[in-house]
């Protein structure tokens, strides 16, 4: 019959499993992920200004069709999760972190068919973002109009 660890015995359980961080180390890789993507989003940005003329506009619809394509080969190719690891919130840049949260259930889930497997499953995590993201938007919208008929604004 196994034997109940003591409270104290169970801290010590816990404390050795607990993974070590540094605040300063997680918060460098972060910056430095972080802005590696931004750089690369600006470089894409000018090459697509420079070389093919397109208006600024077309341009940041490139990067965002560029960094989300790449976001999600990245999850399909199982990459994307060991440099999230070692990237932490680095790689929640927008639109990289939103495409690889989409992804993600969809690779996922795509054994079980296109309708209860992929469909239902794809915006298992993106679907609060969105579903809070409009609400939240709407709510700001319609307090902006009411104070614009005021005469606030």
């Amino acid at each position: 019959m196994k034997k109940e660890p003591t409270k104290q015995e169970y801290a010590q359980q816990v404390k050795d499993m607990t993974p070590k961080f540094s605040i300063f180390t997680n918060c460098w890789h972060a910056f430095v992920s972080g802005g590696a993507i931004c750089l690369l989003g600006e470089f894409i940005r000018q090459f697509a200004l420079n070389h093919y003329n397109m208006s600024q506009e077309n341009a940041s619809i490139t990067v965002s069709i560029c960094l989300v394509f790449l976001s999600v080969l990245f999850t399909g190719l199982q990459w994307y999760a060991p440099l999230a690891k070692w990237c932490g919130a680095g790689t929640l840049v927008p639109i990289t972190g939103f495409a690889n949260s989409v992804a993600s259930p969809a690779i996922e889930y795509q054994k079980e068919g296109q309708v209860f497997g992929i469909g239902v499953k794809i915006f298992t995590i993106a679907g609060p973002v969105i579903l809070y993201g409009v609400v939240t938007s709407w709510v700001v919208g319609f307090i902006y109009w009411i104070l614009k008929i005021i005469g606030i604004l």
